[in-house]
Formats: C-alpha cells, sequence, structure tokens
C-alpha cells in the first residue's frame, strides 16, 4: 500500500477515536497497534512487550520533570496577589504610549510566559486582572479581549515553554537550545501585537493615563522580576539544566509567597493538586505518542512518505507552506500537543530532509500551534476568555483575526529569514 496512504489511514483512524470521545492516549495506543497488527502482522503479545519497552523507556526521561515542576510553579503563583502586583506595576509603563493600557494584555503575557510557561494559565491569570481594569475605564471590550486571546498564547513560546519542553522530548532536541530560539520570536511578536495597538490606538488620550501613575509603582514588579532573573539566570548561566532550573523556580516562588506573607499550606496542597492533574495529563499522552512514533518508524512511513514527496522536500518554502496550512486546519480541532504528536513523527523527517534546522522547526511549530489557540471552532483560548468574558466564540475570533494575521506575518518573516530565530541559540553554542 502506498506510505501516503497508510499515513493518511492512521491520521484518519486516530482522528475518527478522538472525535468519539476516546481518551487520547488510547487513541495513540489504539492507532500504533492496529498499524502493527494490520499493516505487519504483528501478534498481539509483541504489541504489548513494544509498547511496555517503549512506554517505560520514555516515561524515565529526566527532560519530562521539568513539566510538573514548571506547571506547579505557575499554580503557586496563579493563587497568590503576584499577578495583581505585575498589572500595578505594568500601569505606569504602558499609560505613556498610544494605545495605554491594552498594552497590558501583551506586556502582562510576555511577563507570566515567562514564568509559567503555559499558554492557557498566562491567558487566565492576565484576564482576570484586566480585562475587568479595562471595562472599568471605558476601553473597548471587543478590542481588548481580541489582545487577550492573541497575546495569551505568546505563554506557549516563551521560555519555559511546557509546549518546547513536548517538542524536545519528542524529536530528542536540546531543550536548552530550542529556550535559547523561542526568546527573540516571541519578543518579536509581542513587538507586532504593541506596534498594532500603538497604531490603532494611537489617538487614545494618554496625558489623562500619565497623570494617574507614578513610576514608582513599578516596584510592584519586583517579585515576578525576581523569578524570571533566578529561572532564566540558573538556565543560560549553564549553572542548571532547564528541569534542575524548574526545581529551582519553585523553591524561589515558596520563598517569595513566604516574604510577601501569602505562604499558606493550603496553597501549596491546592496547588499540587492541580499541577499533578495536567501533568499526568501532558506526560501520559507524550509517553504514549513515542510508542505511536515507534510503530510509525516500524512501518517505514517517515522514510517513504519522503521519498513520496520528494519533490516537496526539493522546494523547501512550499513544504513550509502546505506544512503551515495543514498545522492551520488541524488547529480548527485539536489543542496544540495533541497536534505535535499526531504529525510529528511524519513531519519532522520530511522538514530535515528538506534541509530546516530542529530547532527553527521547533519554533514554527509552535507559532503555528499558538495560532491554532485562536481559530474556531475548537481554539482553547477563546474557550478560556469566553469563560472569562461571557462572550460567543465567533466574537472573540473575530476581535483576534488582526493578531491571527500578525502571527502569520512574523512566521513568514522566520522563514526568510531564520537567523532571527536561530542567532541566540548559536551564541550559546560558541
Amino acid at each position: 500500500m502506498d506510505s501516503l496512504v497508510v499515513g493518511f489511514c492512521l491520521l484518519a483512524i486516530l482522528a475518527v477515536l478522538l472525535l468519539s470521545g476516546a481518551w487520547v492516549f488510547i487513541s495513540l495506543f489504539a492507532t500504533g497497534a492496529l498499524g502493527l497488527s494490520l499493516l505487519l502482522g504483528y501478534p498481539l503479545d509483541r504489541i504489548g512487550s513494544l509498547a511496555a519497552r517503549v512506554i517505560l523507556s520514555s516515561a524515565q526521561k529526566w527532560e519530562l520533570s521539568a513539566i510538573p515542576l514548571f506547571i506547579f510553579m505557575g499554580e503557586l503563583i496563579c493563587r497568590t496577589d503576584i499577578a495583581e502586583r505585575v498589572f500595578k506595576g505594568l500601569l505606569p509603563i504602558v499609560a505613556r504610549i498610544p494605545g495605554t493600557l491594552l498594552h497590558t494584555n501583551v506586556l502582562g503575557s510576555v511577563v507570566f510566559g515567562a514564568v509559567s510557561g503555559s499558554s492557557s494559565a498566562t491567558t487566565a491569570m492576565v484576564g482576570k486582572i484586566t480585562l475587568p481594569s479595562l471595562e472599568a475605564r471605558g476601553f473597548d471590550r471587543r478590542h481588548a479581549i481580541g489582545a487577550l486571546a492573541a497575546s495569551g498564547g505568546l505563554g506557549m513560546l516563551i521560555p519555559p515553554s511546557i509546549m518546547l519542553i513536548v517538542y524536545g522530548v519528542l524529536v530528542e532536541q536540546s531543550i536548552l537550545q530550542l529556550f535559547a530560539a523561542g526568546v527573540i520570536p516571541s519578543l518579536f511578536i509581542a513587538a507586532l501585537f504593541a506596534l498594532y495597538i500603538a497604531i490603532r490606538f494611537r489617538k487614545t488620550d494618554t496625558a489623562r493615563e500619565e497623570s494617574s501613575y507614578s513610576f514608582r509603582d513599578v516596584i510592584h514588579l519586583a517579585p515576578v522580576g525576581t523569578l524570571f532573573l533566578i529561572v532564566f539566570g540558573a538556565i543560560y548561566s549553564g549553572m542548571a539544566t532547564p528541569s534542575e532550573s524548574a526545581a529551582i523556580g519553585v523553591l524561589a516562588t515558596i520563598i517569595v509567597m513566604g516574604l510577601l506573607r501569602q505562604l499558606r499550606m493550603k496553597i501549596i496542597f491546592d496547588s499540587m493538586i492541580s499541577a499533578s492533574v495536567i501533568s499526568a495529563m501532558i506526560c501520559i499522552i507524550l509517553v504514549f505518542a513515542t510508542f505511536l512514533s515507534s510503530a510509525v518508524g516500524f512501518l517505514h512511513l517517515p522514510q517513504n512518505i519522503a521519498t513520496s514527496l520528494e519533490p516537496l522536500v526539493g522546494n523547501p518554502f512550499l513544504l513550509i507552506l502546505v506544512l503551515a496550512i495543514f498545522y492551520q486546519i488541524l488547529g480548527f480541532f485539536l489543542d496544540g500537543i495533541s497536534i505535535a504528536v499526531m504529525t510529528l513523527p511524519i513531519v519532522y523527517p520530511l522538514a530535515i530532509a528538506a534541509g530546516f534546522d530542529p530547532i527553527w522547526f521547533g519554533i514554527f511549530l509552535v507559532i503555528m500551534v499558538e495560532a491554532g489557540l485562536i481559530t474556531p471552532p475548537l481554539g482553547l483560548n477563546l474557550f478560556i476568555v469566553r469563560g472569562l468574558t461571557g462572550e460567543s466564540i465567533a466574537t472573540i475570533a473575530i476581535a483576534s483575526l488582526p493578531y491571527y494575521l500578525l502571527m502569520l506575518l512574523a512566521t513568514a518573516v522566520f522563514v526568510l529569514i531564520p537567523d532571527i530565530v536561530l542567532w541566540l541559540p548559536e551564541q550559546m553554542r560558541k
């Protein structure tokens, strides 16, 4: 059977299982098992032993320990007033530029993304603080929710990104290099968002906002700034691996909570329970995705599909355009981690064969998934913002459209000038 047909059949089986309501990890296992059984004639006992070896091996990867630790850190921050302090600290800065307080959605997302690693947590934390404040000050609700839904996705790209850890584990690339590669693109996209807001709302009365705030309020950024410096200082100085820096970040967060007199056993317990549930969900998907990747490898699908699509491999720009469209279609229906684990066994070898750097491709993938967060009908950030505001998915998606187009523009820039993504990782290699 043609490899392309086999590949699409496996994707179709996986899609049917997911749409039927089956758990993601069960769908991944069933798809891999069916492929091995129907196409290679593997008996059930052999499939079981292979699955056991692969799953145990992937579950023991040290890199996975960073995921629950960074999530735990984000959960602790969610349950303190650090988020509110960041908003107060940003006010005197954004009040002096066109667009004024609308920039708090963008800058707040950058700040929280840098300490939480999660787009959903970033969107929820920033939205709970900024939306009521913006509405109370008379800012247009539609513009506020559009900026929030899109900017919250930056948490997926800004280190320490859970999504970059997932990608690094799946394709066995350096998580430290991926973190470094995510810095400039995330700031570039945030700058595009801020520039759009400044131009779109250039007639905002900044004088009135300036008079309302004092630069002394910037001191409220000290707690989150301290956490940022500790975590990233440990990572980029080479003193700690990403997993070790996550543990350092948790300890630093607890110390900061103590200094703020907000350290409570209930907060720690609730954060631990929530982080355990989220981490278990992510990690079980990852280890079963490894089994599906192994099954796809046994079927020789990546090599055969790469051969079938050789014309695309020979034209990298056409290939990346096709992949971008492909990921946007998937983004209509699936979450980011599901998209990554479903497609990487087939797509990653194609990208490498076409000459794309694996670190660069990781950033491309995350931006594509990030754009999917604000595409209906199942964009995760759309649902989070709907929960915060009660607005319809269509209203939020339309409000987010300019930012979605800016993400695609940024992606085009990174395709044409890949050194924007690769410059910092290359500096770290020297």
